[in-house]
């Protein structure tokens, strides 16, 4: 089957980012111009995909608007002839078709996924999760969909990590069977140091087929109280097979402060208006270091 839905979970607090996270929505964080969720959103239109689910928590409203047509904002940017920016704040609302879905309590990514499945249905999806940014052509999530129409088999993204960062991802192991695609024989939700000795660490990209809802269903509270996606695709990938997709691309963890200033600098690098004048900047700021 197709892939043409995405769930993308933005129901989390952003511990990481307070205070900036206490009353707007770490999603709605601006990497340039843009808020995060709008980056995740594109790429998942950008790789065919036709509906996106969010899983949303209380206090998220901003994110639904964000992609809501705004009435007052058309009315006045026309008036203002700013032609331009009115059409991509239309072309914004109409990007896709979006479903929200409340995840009540704060039980996990692995709960947080589940509450989706009245939605998704049986086919397989998508998960895009808004603190990965990822900048890559094609998109990360057309190379996974890519393999996938392959396999016909749920698919992970990975990365190779320092050894010593092992214990903050989860984890797999396997077999290579081809350039940049393992056949998963383990994973581990954040290991213990010296319990792995692989580097393969999971990413925010996952293609699941359906059947990983009654794996979720039946999985116990695991590492930090809460119900694991890892421990649920261990469960499904002993039922039926299951790969780790090594992408080409650079991945920035924008839920963690470093790591979204990185991000920044390398989107603006890459924005058609301020690239050069940006580009210079840094060049003179070095200079001063």
């Amino acid at each position: 089957m197709r892939v043409r839905k995405a769930v993308i979970p933005v129901a989390g607090l952003g511990t990481r980012f307070l205070p900036a996270s206490k009353a707007i929505p770490k999603e709605m964080l601006t990497v340039v111009d843009r808020p995060t969720i709008q980056y995740i959103v594109e790429e998942a239109v950008a790789s065919g995909i036709e509906e996106v689910i969010l899983i949303t928590s209380e206090g998220k409203a901003a994110i639904e608007n964000h992609f809501d047509y705004n009435f007052h904002l058309d009315i006045v940017l026309s008036q203002k002839k700013k032609t331009k920016l009115a059409e991509e704040m239309r072309h914004l609302s109409n990007l896709i078709d979006i479903v929200s879905v409340r995840q009540k309590k704060p039980l996990g990514l692995g709960h947080a996924i589940w509450t989706a499945r009245n939605v998704v249905g049986q086919e397989p999806f998508v998960v895009l999760l808004g603190d990965d940014l990822v900048l890559s052509e094609p998109p990360c999530t057309k190379q996974m969909i890519d393999l996938f129409n392959e396999v016909q088999e749920s698919v992970v993204a990975v990365q190779r990590v320092p050894q010593e960062e092992t214990f903050q991802y989860g984890i797999v192991e396997g077999k290579h069977v081809k350039n940049r695609v393992i056949k998963v024989d383990r994973m581990m939700e954040k290991p213990a140091p010296g319990t792995t000795s692989s580097d393969m660490a999971i990413i925010g990209r996952y293609i699941l087929e359906p059947d990983i809802f009654d794996m979720l269903e039946k999985t116990t509270p695991g590492h930090g109280g809460e119900i694991q996606l890892t421990d649920a695709l261990l469960a499904l990938s002993n039922k039926r097979g299951m790969y780790a997709f090594e992408f080409e691309g650079t991945r920035f963890d924008a839920g963690d402060k470093l790591g979204y200033l990185k991000a920044i600098i390398a989107f603006a690098l890459r924005h058609p208006d301020l690239c050069e004048d940006f580009s210079e900047h840094l060049k003179e700021v070095a200079s001063h270091l």
